[in-house]
């Protein structure tokens, strides 16, 4: 039997309903993410002692503009993501989403659905490592991610390279489910930072 939801006990609301840019508007998404901590931010949140750090480039600005990395997976994810959505049906998405009762908590996942009326997300990366394991930057991303929406489960999906040509004919891919015990952490890091910049 299905639990009853009291008037205290009402569902978060619909993750559609608290999108507050697009990445299309490249301007306005920038200036929604420099109001608060991104997946982005707390993928780099290991340790009390990163949090000035992560909050100082928030602030003052990054001084890394880019790579031949990054611009091949700047070109690579726009078709990665039309695989993950022919295979796993999770549409691409450019949205920017804050947390329910914390708009200062944000995130743009590569892909959102809503399969069996549970919140499902993507996030894709490109590498010119064989991983042995997901590095633990993207587990934070993911979980952030997956707290923000309301998410149970991610699929990483990651495409390797070899001087920027895919090593494989398609990406491979693993199911990141949520860890409440991690996102309590995270939440309490981005905390500290968002106390940091306000000073």
């Amino acid at each position: 039997m299905q639990p009853t939801l009291s008037l205290w006990d009402e569902p978060a609301p619909d993750h559609r309903d608290r999108i507050l840019a697009n990445s299309s508007d490249r301007v306005a998404w920038l200036r929604a993410r420099s109001t608060g901590v991104t997946a982005t931010d707390v993928a780099r949140l290991a340790t009390e002692s990163s949090v000035a750090a992560v909050a100082w480039d928030k602030l003052h600005g990054s001084h890394f503009g880019g790579n031949a990395y990054t611009d091949h997976g700047n070109a690579r994810e726009p078709e990665i993501a039309k695989w993950v959505q022919s295979i796993h049906s999770i549409a691409p998405s450019s949205a920017l989403f804050h947390a329910h009762d914390e708009r200062s908590h944000l995130a743009t996942p590569d892909g959102v659905a809503v399969i069996d009326g549970a919140v499902v997300l993507a996030e894709i990366k490109t590498t010119s490592s064989l991983w042995r394991s997901v590095p633990r930057s993207y587990l934070r991303q993911i979980w952030w991610q997956q707290y923000v929406l309301g998410a149970e489960r991610t699929l990483l999906v990651w495409e390797q390279h070899r001087d920027f040509v895919p090593v494989d004919v398609e990406p491979r891919c693993q199911w990141i489910e949520r860890d409440d015990n991690e996102i309590h952490m995270l939440v309490g890091l981005a905390n500290k930072m968002l106390q940091v910049m306000r000073r």
